[in-house]
């Protein structure tokens, strides 16, 4: 959410900023309502100027017992009252229409950031292990679980529809270990505060966020009203909405394991077949809240916090900085990092940390008090996925396959999985 003001002092910047995002500039049709909005109150001031004044002299005149003028004074206070009445629901009116069109408006990326309009201008800026070299065809998760008996889309198919899956037995454990293990690293080594927040949040958290109003359709919203949450960084990050923090006390970090619950409204025909793409997925996610000053380094320790998971996993990846054209709506900043999958022969998603600067804080009203000086400022969030269950799951499916049709189990899992080494049929 944008301050109109920095747009009227930076439209060049803002304009620029919205171009290399692939948005057309908006600083002009922003700042006619805004004018419009300005040019409204002037007047609702003279209104409420002339009102006072004629209050006075109301007074003066029934003083003077000059009940013509009193009354002539009164007809026009009651008509000025009226048009200051009908006035102000105007300006309530033009308010609103100035903050749909802010809530539109997507985040203006950092310096920093490559400028591109895909996926195609995103630039790696590291990799982790070489992908393992198969005496054996790999196959792909599905094909893995499939066989196994542990992994059923037919059957989820007939309760629920397409994208969704029955994990059974060891799997259902795997992934259970996979959360657990996370959760353990970020509270236990990074220093994150686990929490444990409701899956179900009001539209203003949504809106806090920047999932509303413009990917409603990428959401699920249940008849009460409540919207399921697409991923634990609503909540979390919520936590702070129409708070005034004291900056002593951050970064505050947090960390949570929740179901997310996505239409993948824009994603028809996109990965039909295994879990990659489904509309109920685990992840644990990280949120920090911090300061201006803070925030870019935070962002680096998120990433590094996310790459640990995979590293200790033993899964290659690769980190990327999205291009400005590739980036998500709320972020000045962001690396996905992508898992490499035999199967597919590919690198996919696993992670996206994010700098959302103070974005979303301006859509929560989320402050801190400065150390020195005076005032309130807003706080800097931050977003991360410490790291998508699921995924992790069809990556250690793929990466630690057997040729006999087995799954090695990573070591760092064994202590979840009761001791287990290998995941056989039967």
């Amino acid at each position: 959410m944008f301050d109109i003001r920095w747009i009227r002092d930076n439209a060049e910047a803002f304009d620029r900023a919205l171009t290399n995002r692939g948005k057309a500039p908006l600083s002009a049709e922003l700042l006619a309502v805004d004018d419009r909005r300005r040019a409204h109150i002037t007047r609702l001031q003279e209104l409420q100027a002339r009102q006072n004044a004629a209050s006075k002299e109301i007074g003066r005149a029934k003083q003077q017992k000059d009940e013509a003028r009193a009354q002539a004074l009164m007809a026009e206070v009651a008509s000025v009252k009226a048009e200051i009445q009908a006035g102000e629901a105007t300006e309530r009116e033009i308010q609103a229409e100035l903050d749909a069109k802010l809530a539109e408006i997507p985040n203006v990326p950092q310096d920093d950031v490559p400028v591109g309009a895909d996926e195609h201008g995103n630039v790696e800026v590291r990799r982790h292990l070489a992908p393992r070299n198969f005496s054996f065809p790999p196959k792909q998760h599905f094909e893995i679980g499939e066989a196994l008996g542990l992994m059923d889309f037919e059957r989820a198919g007939k309760v629920s529809g397409a994208r969704f899956v029955f994990l059974k037995g060891k799997l259902a454990r795997l992934e259970r270990a996979l959360g657990q293990f996370m959760l353990d690293l970020h509270t236990d080594t990074h220093g994150y505060t686990e929490v444990d927040p409701p899956f179900l949040v009001k539209t203003e958290s949504a809106y806090g966020t920047g999932n509303l109003p413009k990917f409603a359709e990428d959401l699920f919203q249940t008849r009460e009203g409540f919207w399921l949450v697409p991923t634990a960084e609503v909540p979390l990050t919520n936590l702070v909405r129409e708070e005034i923090l004291d900056e002593p006390a951050l970064p505050y970090r947090f960390t949570a394991w929740t179901p997310c619950f996505r239409s993948e409204a824009g994603s028809a025909g996109r990965d039909t077949r295994g879990m990659i793409r489904q509309h109920q997925f685990l992840k644990v996610e990280l949120v920090s809240i911090t300061t201006q000053d803070q925030s870019a380094a935070e962002h680096e320790r998120m990433t590094q916090c996310a790459e640990e998971v995979l590293k200790r996993l033993g899964l290659p990846y690769r980190t990327i900085v999205l291009c400005t054209g590739d980036m998500g709506f709320a972020s000045q900043k962001t690396y996905d990092i992508e898992v490499w999958l035999p199967g597919q022969g590919a690198y996919r998603e696993i992670s996206s940390c994010s700098n959302c600067g103070d974005f979303q804080a301006r859509r929560m009203n989320a402050r801190y008090r400065p150390a020195e000086g005076k005032g309130t400022r807003f706080v800097h969030t931050l977003n991360g996925s410490g790291v998508a269950v699921g995924r992790a799951l069809v990556a250690v499916l793929e990466n630690y396959q057997n040729e006999d049709g087995s799954v090695t189990v990573p070591e760092v899992l064994r202590p979840y999985m009761g001791g287990l080494e290998v995941i056989a049929k039967g």
